[in-house]
């Protein structure tokens, strides 16, 4: 018999089975349809494969994949 147990949530939040999705600016585009972008943790590189964005632009991230152009 394989432990199929489901691991813990440590926090307030789980990244992994919560439905949040976070609001952050495009600093500027890479190859591979990564962005860098702004939070308030400092800069990290995201997925924009399923969005068409921009630098300046506000997206919506969710685990790491943007998943929405914020309308201006």
């Amino acid at each position: 018999m394989t432990d199929q147990r489901v691991p813990e949530c440590h926090g307030e939040v789980c990244i992994t089975c919560s439905d949040t999705a976070v609001a952050v600016t495009v600093v500027r585009l890479l190859d591979d349809d990564l962005a860098i972008v702004a939070t308030e943790a400092g800069q990290e590189a995201v997925s924009v494969a399923l969005v068409t964005a921009n630098a300046g632009d506000t997206i919506l991230v969710h685990a790491g994949e943007a998943i929405a152009v914020v309308a201006p």
